[in-house]
């Protein structure tokens, strides 16, 4: 992404009272448009989507096929052992990474905010089931 103002709001006027709620929602004060800013906000965006991502991997790939074979298959138990510390920091750093974009005053916050709140809901829901499978056993 080009680290240039044109991803910054490009309207002069005061924000909409909706965009005024979430920044009283996510304690926002003032909104910075420095350019550095900007690209601190973009690699966070990408730490925090690899986060999920690997959260993700773990759950649906190494645990349950490429741990089994190479007979590591007692490792079952362990899942949600490493799958709920890891969703915990994932849901941290996307909870980072929007506050950071609607603190920047990125012009696509509200794109951004939809993509992690989809990653959001799905690491969610991963840890929610981590937790069930804890408790049951």
């Amino acid at each position: 992404m080009a680290s240039t103002k044109e991803n910054f709001e490009d309207r002069s006027s005061e924000p909409t009272s909706v965009d005024g709620a979430v920044n009283k929602f996510l304690r926002i004060k003032a909104v910075d448009k420095t350019s550095n800013q900007q690209e601190a906000a973009q690699k966070l965006f990408s730490v925090s989507m690899v986060i999920s991502g690997f959260r993700c991997i773990l759950s649906y790939v190494i645990l349950p096929f490429v741990l089994p074979l190479f007979g590591v298959g007692a490792t079952a138990g362990v899942g949600p052992a490493i799958g709920i510390p890891v969703g915990v920091i994932a849901l941290a750093f996307d909870a980072r990474g929007i506050r950071r974009f609607w603190a920047i005053g990125y012009r696509y916050k509200w794109q951004m905010t939809t993509i992690y709140l989809m990653v959001m809901g799905l690491v969610s829901y991963l840890v929610i089931v981590d937790i069930v499978h804890l408790v049951s056993k």
